[in-house]
């Protein structure tokens, strides 16, 4: 592929790139660049917001570059400050290490890990003496990282600055002196840091890396980032039902987005919305399970939602004999989400969002009293939402 068409797969979907008459360059170079993504594993499961840089980094690696995964094993126990409002709370080696451990087992789902070079961060740092790391401060100067918004907005609101915060920036630019990276791919939150990198390596006089910024993944609700923290996420290690079942929520606004950002490919336009949300949902269920699952989670859907044939669909089946006493539509709702779901509802939540809308239903007929009682008997189906139903048994 020439370069001038490997730049256009490249870019695409992409927030900035810095600059896209740097990467033309390198592509134009003959061999395959090094392209570098760190993560830092502050947390063992990763959701579809975190793959979005490793599908820019797998389309590099389709393109026949060599994609260095570089986990942070130094600086996760320090912690980015990239977008924090406060210093983030310290991990010791071993949960980095086990957490780095599910990290990399998910993301080799995207990226081929044969041909994956990963290196740890720790392998330089921890050999570093006091002096070295003095050496390598004196390259940089605090007027520098006091340009960064963060560490602004905490100094202003008198919201503490750790002294080990101001060294991340500074290590993950050694990082990319270290592995000689040509481009280093990373949330947009990462300017700065990626920056820095370009100032180290022309100070040791390598070839700069291009920046190359992707978008910050919006969740389920549309608005806010994708997180955990927020509840609208879609996690790696979802099973193939719920992460198909999540997908289908996703608004026909973001369709497209999602498409380019978690798929690498467009939207086609003349595509019906309904025929394209179950294909996005079925190509990424397929992805993180296998083909089979994802076809099978498409049929489930149809048979649930599409046929309205809840009676047929695969679901959780909660014991009739645990069901608690004198039993209302209220403490029933309450109880089959929390037993099949692991899901809390409030009192209030359940009235509101779910009763009164008429959304749970039993056997298709709605109940809309929540203090009704109510009866089960085996085989009945209860519906509680959109994306949630139960069998009792």
């Amino acid at each position: 592929m020439t370069p001038e068409a490997q730049l256009e797969i490249l870019t695409a979907g992409t927030a900035k790139v810095l600059s896209e008459k740097e990467l033309l360059e390198k592509l134009r170079l003959g061999r395959p660049l090094r392209i570098k993504l760190g993560v830092d594993p502050t947390a063992p499961d990763i959701h579809f917001g975190h793959t979005v840089p490793l599908e820019k980094l797998r389309q590099f690696q389709e393109l026949g570059h060599q994609a260095v995964l570089l986990i942070g094993d130094f600086t996760a126990t320090i912690g980015d400050p990239s977008g924090r409002s406060a210093t983030r709370p310290p991990l010791t080696r071993d949960q980095v290490l086990e957490n780095a451990k599910t990290y990399t087992d998910q993301a080799f789902k995207i990226l081929d890990r044969e041909k994956t070079e990963i290196v740890y961060n720790g392998d330089w740092f921890r050999k570093m003496s006091y002096e070295d790391v003095l050496r390598l401060n004196a390259r940089v100067t605090l007027q520098q990282m006091l340009q960064r918004e963060d560490f602004r907005t905490r100094i202003d609101s008198a919201t503490e600055v750790r002294l080990h915060e101001l060294q991340y920036p500074v290590m993950q630019g050694w990082d990319s002196v270290e592995i000689r990276s040509d481009v280093e791919i990373g949330g947009t939150d990462q300017l700065f840091n990626i920056l820095v990198g370009r100032d180290l390596q022309k100070e040791e006089g390598q070839a700069q890396q291009v920046v190359m910024l992707v978008p910050l993944l919006e969740g389920l609700d549309g608005v806010k980032k994708m997180s955990k923290s927020y509840d609208n996420y879609v996690g790696v290690n979802d099973n193939s039902l719920d992460m198909f079942g999540k997908l289908m929520s996703v608004s026909d606004d973001l369709m497209a987005r999602y498409y380019q950002l978690l798929l690498g490919e467009s939207l086609d336009p003349n595509t019906h919305p309904m025929e394209a949300k179950k294909t996005l949902a079925q190509k990424l269920t397929s992805r993180y399970h296998d083909d089979a699952a994802g076809q099978a989670a498409r049929d489930d859907w149809d048979t649930r939602f599409s046929k309205k044939d809840l009676a047929a669909a695969e679901l959780p089946e909660l014991k009739m004999a645990e069901l608690p006493a004198d039993l209302t539509v209220l403490s029933l709702s309450s109880h089959a989400f929390e037993s099949a779901f692991g899901i809390a509802k409030s009192n209030g939540e359940l009235k509101k969002q779910f009763i009164a809308p008429g959304s749970v239903q039993l056997n298709g007929s709605k109940l809309t009293d929540p203090n009704a009682v109510v009866s089960i008997s085996g085989g009945d189906v209860l519906k509680l939402s959109k994306k949630h139903a139960v069998r009792f048994i």
